[in-house]
């Protein structure tokens, strides 16, 4: 029987690929997405606002740590919590992230001192995102198989348009309600989409009983060696401007405060359409033949901010870095059931390849503000460049072992 359930989990024939349910997962995954990376999204407006604010004591690295916690409990937590998804747990995963990151908002909007912000921002709502985070995209895997890069990148979506609402909301309120309103209104907004979430989130298959909580076979494939390696060495520098591309426009006189504030917002914007349109490429051309050309493409970028000294420039850089670097976050999760023989494993080896791009997310944005305090921005945009395009290089080791060196090879 045990091996019955095995093989109907296997078999992508079995896969619906559609349905009324199928597409409520991708709603859920949507408001998931937008709780968990659209918060991360979010924080170089928080970076901007502490500088000048109730922060402004703190070094611009000292600040990077809160927002690089919050985004590395997301991914620590999310490999933590692997297992107890395939344990059958996804709907108490799911109502205790909506918890941590409701309450860690509601307690942010009462912190007025460095370590209070920390323990509210970084680990608390950290510590939510990181519980919402695996369901986000394993429970698509039981819906999907041949449009599960589409499926993912629909819900991917909603990482980006949190990252545009999010950023408006706070910056549009704050000077009129004060920062701890401002920040119960975006806390009331996670709880309202998030029950959405807990709603209609239904797991199609589980794993049959228990399984390990790592699997050490995997770092014997150089598939996914190489590329957890390469989504570690990416997310050392991908967030840079994330963080910084607001601070750098005001600070440079490139743009004043209010316009410098929508550049985020426009990069996020134009990241909806970076994890739609190539994952919908992706589902027939292949993962990895999309997110390397797109990973080298956003190294790049970020080397051209270099360049940039008018506001016309990084606007264009900043909407072209948002399209680009949105697959870096929406297809890894897509490559790991791609490379994933047995789907009953899909949990753990999402969980094992989070831990290790945890640590890049952790020390990448602290590293680039020691880089800004100690040598400016030019050495910021070089950092963030080089590690992104390393990283695609990784990458193209992966697709290569994988599917050999034919260019027109789906994979």
């Amino acid at each position: 029987m045990t091996m019955t359930f095995i093989s109907i989990l296997n078999n992508i024939k079995s896969v619906p690929n559609g349905g009324l349910w199928a597409w409520l997962q991708v709603l859920g995954s949507f408001f998931l997405f937008f709780n968990t990376w659209g918060i991360v999204n979010t924080f170089g407006t928080y970076q901007t606002f502490y500088e000048v604010g109730r922060l402004s004591s703190s070094t611009p690295s000292d600040i990077s740590w809160i927002g690089s916690l919050q985004a590395t409990s997301l991914m620590l937590v999310g490999s933590l919590t692997g297992p107890v998804y395939d344990a059958g747990y996804v709907r108490s995963l799911v109502a205790v992230g909506t918890f941590f990151v409701v309450f860690g908002q509601m307690m942010l909007s009462l912190s007025t001192t460095y370590y209070q912000v920390l323990l509210s921002q970084a680990i608390c709502v950290g510590f939510g995102t990181g519980c919402l985070f695996i369901p986000c995209v394993a429970v698509l895997s039981t819906y999907f198989s041949t449009r599960i890069a589409t499926a993912v990148g629909l819900a991917a979506a909603g990482s980006s348009i949190g990252g545009v609402i999010y950023p408006i909301v706070f910056y549009r309120l704050q000077p009129v309600i004060g920062f701890a309103w401002a920040t119960r209104v975006i806390g009331f907004i996670m709880l309202g989409t998030l029950a959405i979430s807990n709603a209609v989130l239904k797991v199609r298959v589980l794993p049959a009983g228990r399984r390990k909580f790592l699997e050490l076979a995997a770092w014997k494939e150089v598939p996914y060696t190489f590329f957890v390696l390469g989504t570690f060495v990416g997310f050392l520098g991908l967030y840079t401007p994330f963080f910084y591309i607001q601070t750098y426009a005001i600070q440079t006189g490139i743009a004043s405060p209010h316009l410098g504030f929508y550049l985020l917002a426009i990069l996020n914007a134009a990241s909806t359409f970076g994890r739609v349109i190539p994952n919908f490429i992706a589902d027939r051309l292949g993962p990895f033949n999309v997110i390397i050309p797109c990973t080298f493409a956003t190294g790049l970028l970020c080397l051209c901010l270099i360049a940039a000294k008018s506001i016309a420039s990084v606007i264009v850089i900043a909407a072209l870095y948002g399209f680009f670097s949105g697959t870096f976050v929406s297809l890894p999760a897509t490559i790991f059931v791609y490379i994933t023989k047995n789907r009953g494993m899909i949990g753990t080896r999402m969980g094992m390849g989070f831990a290790v791009t945890a640590i890049g997310i952790l020390v990448g944005t602290p590293i680039s503000g020691t880089i800004l305090a100690a040598s400016g921005f030019r050495y910021v945009w070089v950092f963030g460049g080089i590690m992104t395009v390393l990283a695609a290089m990784s990458m193209s080791v992966s697709r290569v072992s994988k599917g050999g060196w034919k260019l027109k090879a789906v994979v």
